[in-house]
């Protein structure tokens, strides 16, 4: 399971690099998305997923008697969901906004937007 797992952690990370090196806009937010939960399911494999015990110690013992399941990836995961969707939210607004501006969401056609005078951007180094 476990390894079934990080294989589809590592498909969720190749596609949102793929969809990142895009030239829409619109795809570039999808990766950033398929990114993050691609990384939050990384973390959650990387955890040990185990089913045969609660993160909770019981009241009057030192230790656990038997396995008990990692609350830290799970504390992380749920940060990461929560920040994932402020930047999701955030990048979304922004895209917008700059569709509203340039009434397009190619990457190039926007750089056309650029005023005539204004100093070209490197375009190698």
């Amino acid at each position: 399971m476990d390894s079934a797992l990080a294989l589809l952690a590592g498909l969720f990370v190749a596609a949102g690099i793929y969809l990142l090196l895009s030239r829409a806009l619109i795809r570039m937010l999808m990766g950033v998305l398929v990114l993050g939960n691609g990384t939050n399911l990384l973390i959650f494999t990387a955890g040990r997923l185990a089913r045969d015990g609660v993160p909770i110690v019981p009241p009057g013992l030192e230790q656990a008697v038997g396995p008990i399941a990692n609350p830290l990836p799970q504390a992380l995961i749920l940060t990461a969901i929560v920040i994932g969707f402020a930047l999701f939210s955030f990048l979304l607004v922004l895209v917008y906004r700059a569709y509203q501006v340039l009434d397009c969401d190619d990457t190039d056609a926007m750089r056309l937007a650029e005023p005539v005078d204004a100093p070209k951007p490197p375009l190698s180094y």
